[in-house]
């Protein structure tokens, strides 16, 4: 295929929110499988949500990696985005909820869709200017590993704070 950073980027997008909706419902469709745990949302905290995008993104730079082999910094601009798409929902969602109350679904959804075109904006600037500056892409890759990890350890055993607890139920993880 054609390398077109563009193309590449809109497909991206494309495939991590579409992804991303649907492992919001894949850990109640397995009936509480542990390994669709691993992807899928286990409850409504904003952190399964913030899993939702990076799992999805990080899969689909996997696939992209293999046409992207002759830039040197692929890894250090996928690891910003990423890293963009992560923090802006948080960000968005608890501004949102600050500045207007409580916020209808549809506005949580369209927060997502907000994070994840954020994050791909960011990269396609990136590889558009040749701008990335990189000391260790294969660093970068690590840490997006590492990122993997730490989803998959907080999914099963989540920190007491905010970020990790279901609004619906109060819960924490697992239900």
């Amino acid at each position: 295929m054609k390398r077109s950073v563009v193309t590449w980027q809109l497909l991206g997008y494309a495939v991590t929110v579409f992804l991303g909706a649907l492992l919001h419902f894949v850990y109640g469709w397995s009936g509480g499988s542990r390994l669709a745990a691993l992807f899928g949302s286990v409850n409504e905290s904003t952190f399964e949500h913030m899993k939702l995008f990076f799992f999805p993104a990080f899969a689909f730079a996997l696939v992209e990696s293999r046409f992207f082999k002759d830039d040197g910094a692929f890894w250090c601009v996928k690891l910003r985005g990423i890293l963009r798409g992560i923090v802006l929902i948080p960000g968005l969602y608890y501004t949102l909820n600050g500045v207007f109350g409580k916020t209808p679904d549809w506005v949580n959804i369209a927060t997502f869709f907000l994070a994840a075109a954020g994050a791909f904006l960011y990269e396609t600037r990136r590889f558009r200017n040749g701008d990335a500056r990189c000391s260790s892409d294969g660093g970068a890759f690590l840490v997006l590993c590492s990122f993997a990890v730490l989803f998959w350890v907080f999914t099963f055993f989540p920190p007491r704070i905010s970020l990790f607890s279901d609004p619906l139920t109060g819960g924490f993880g697992l239900p």
